[in-house]
């Protein structure tokens, strides 16, 4: 089945203020995006929004769309390798209502919010920092929406970076690590984890029970 068929289903329409499908802020990305829509016509090849209820207490944040994931499927984590680890673990824990995710299904996150830090595709996967910083106000609305109690999960140290500094704390201070874990404003706990990445996952860098754990600490805080 085409991405196509994920995309083009009826979707809740975002505020503005959380997603722009017609942004073109960032130069360097929209050039991108023209390019894999030329090689590849039945992506999305558009800003990616989040997935899952905003203001659930649960908001992941990954890194940015990758080509044959997100960019192609118009959802985070959805069509590559990183998003195998990832649902499998939330439908573990209870965060997801199938343990995997793929073009034309009918998953449902509980409780649960999947973003990025970058909307839009970048060469690489490697976003430069004023596109991080150019996207960074869809991410502190995002974030705006986590409730007291709840809990932000990073995904790798750039999606880390970007979560403190838009919560207003200094990157010196609040440093990543995998399993770091940090009280934030509105009485929410910041978590990062290394990014659930194929090279991540073959190297061994992050294990399965490594991810897990994070996870273990998530249902720990929510109660």
């Amino acid at each position: 089945m085409s991405a196509k068929h994920l995309i083009d289903r009826p979707r809740k329409k975002l505020s503005p203020r959380f997603y722009r499908p017609d942004c073109k802020a960032c130069p360097r990305l929209v050039e991108f995006l023209d390019s894999a829509r030329t090689r590849h016509p039945d992506y999305a090849c558009r800003p990616v929004p989040s997935f899952g209820g905003l203001g659930a207490s649960l908001l992941i944040v990954g890194l940015a769309p990758g080509l044959h994931g997100a960019n192609a499927t118009g959802r985070p984590f959805t069509g590559d390798h990183a998003g195998i680890l990832l649902y499998q673990t939330l439908h573990k824990f209870g965060f997801s209502s199938a343990p995997d995710s793929h073009p034309g299904d009918d998953l449902v996150l509980k409780n649960c919010a999947v973003t990025n830090a970058v909307k839009c595709l970048p060469p690489e996967n490697k976003p430069i920092a004023s596109e991080v910083n150019t996207c960074r106000p869809f991410l502190v609305e995002e974030l705006g929406t986590v409730p007291e109690g709840g809990v932000i999960l990073a995904l790798g140290k750039l999606a880390h970076d970007s979560v403190v500094r838009a919560l207003g704390m200094r990157v010196s201070e609040v440093t990543f690590g995998h399993a770091s874990e940090y009280r934030v404003s509105g009485g929410r706990t910041l978590l990062s984890s290394y990014h659930c990445s194929r090279y991540n996952t073959q190297t061994g860098r992050l294990t399965g029970e490594m991810f897990e754990s994070v996870f273990s600490r998530v249902r720990e805080l929510l109660g």
